[in-house]
């Protein structure tokens, strides 16, 4: 098992008077990739700028291998940061940016082993070749890697990612989330990623730490945080949920719509109220007259390899995803396996999601978006 390595304890971040970050515990180990995940203002970035020294926190103590390192200027960790803007020199070659940083240490290094190790980094980053390319020339996932290899050639303990891949197109994104996995395996170092996207979090790290309004929500695995929500808020910001009232009848027993349903949960007090977590793609539909609960089908939208259905249920409109077309107006029976319940504690957000009703006028408010911009467009 990995040591330790990073801590941040009590650390709270106000600006003025507004708290970014409200008495914030987290731990992470060596050679960890921890994704902060959250929606913009959660306090995902200050936190990772209290981990480079960019930033003191208020209140509180940061930890670097057991060692308080709250004074401690960001020339002097351990730590190299990649921004969403590459912020590579326009007048030097990819060597010549990789070798920038190299440069500057004292006491100095000789020219042999800053080459050494500019061609290891090339190398590592796949980009063996390009040494003498101007970096104008790159396509944005090779300038990516450039400033990947920069802040790696420096050999730290630890890579702070803020956001990189946001300037990518969604193809590139994908393949260069399967190369930073890759890099961080190699390199065998902790990378600490911010995103506000959930599938990126998902698909690269070993442990997501969901945050909103400068709190933290819920750390564990994409497994857990996926199947295992603490509360609404983390069920809806990972993927898609419809989330409902139920009350807890007994244990593997849980009542929604008025009807009652056997599922894996236990622990809750007896009828106690709480939030059911049903995934759209754990929803099957059958007839009318096997369907646990019947509804009326609203909205479909194509999405390629399933439909995304909305289906009123008593008023509640729910998200479903199958590969069966089932035409808007008609009827449908569902059926849910006890597996295909995640019963929660109410929260403060209980309530707040979950409900597909303004699905199909988001579509339609998208729709008339595209349509005035083709229009603007003709114009010109």
């Amino acid at each position: 098992m990995s040591k330790e390595l990073i801590r941040l304890s009590d650390c709270t971040m106000a600006f003025d008077d507004e708290i970014v970050l409200d008495n914030l515990n987290l731990y992470i180990k060596d050679e960890e990739f921890l994704t902060l995940l959250g929606p913009s203002g959660c306090g995902k970035t200050t936190t990772l700028r209290i981990i480079g020294g960019f930033l003191v926190p208020t209140k509180g103590d940061v930890f670097f291998d057991g060692v308080r390192i709250n004074d401690v200027p960001p020339h002097k960790r351990k730590v190299n940061t990649v921004f969403q803007k590459y912020a590579l020199v326009p007048h030097l070659n990819v060597y010549d940016n990789v070798a920038f940083g190299l440069r500057l240490v004292k006491p100095k290094i000789d020219k042999k082993e800053i080459d050494q190790r500019v061609r290891e980094m090339l190398e590592v980053v796949s980009l063996k070749g390009f040494e003498h390319r101007a970096v104008s020339s790159l396509s944005g996932g090779q300038q990516q890697r450039v400033a990947i290899a920069r802040a790696l050639v420096n050999r730290p303990k630890v890579l702070l990612l803020d956001e990189p891949l946001g300037a990518l197109d969604l193809r590139l994104r994908k393949d260069m989330q399967q190369e930073l996995k890759r890099i961080q395996q190699q390199m065998g170092i902790t990378f600490i990623y911010v995103t506000h996207d959930q599938e990126e979090a998902l698909a690269m790290s070993d442990t997501v730490v969901v945050m909103n309004e400068g709190i933290i929500q819920q750390i564990g695995s994409p497994e857990d945080i996926y199947n295992e929500p603490k509360n609404a808020f983390v069920a809806d910001f990972i993927g898609e949920s419809n989330i409902v009232d139920g009350i807890m009848r007994a244990d593997g027993v849980v009542e929604i719509f008025g009807k009652k349903f056997e599922c894996l949960d236990s622990g809750f007090e007896k009828d106690e109220p709480v939030d059911v977590v049903i995934r759209p793609e754990d929803v099957d539909i059958v007839d009318t007259r096997a369907g646990q609960l019947i509804g009326l089908v609203t909205s479909v939208t194509f999405k390629g390899m399933n439909y995304d259905i909305i289906v009123d249920f008593k008023g509640f409109k729910w998200l479903i995803q199958t590969s069966d077309f089932c035409p808007a107006g008609s009827k449908i029976g569902i059926h849910i396996v006890p597996d295909g319940f995640h019963v929660m504690k109410k929260s403060k957000y209980s309530g707040l999601y979950g409900d597909y009703s303004s699905y199909s006028d988001e579509y339609e408010e998208l729709s008339d978006a595209d349509e005035a911009e083709e229009g603007s467009e003709d114009e010109k």
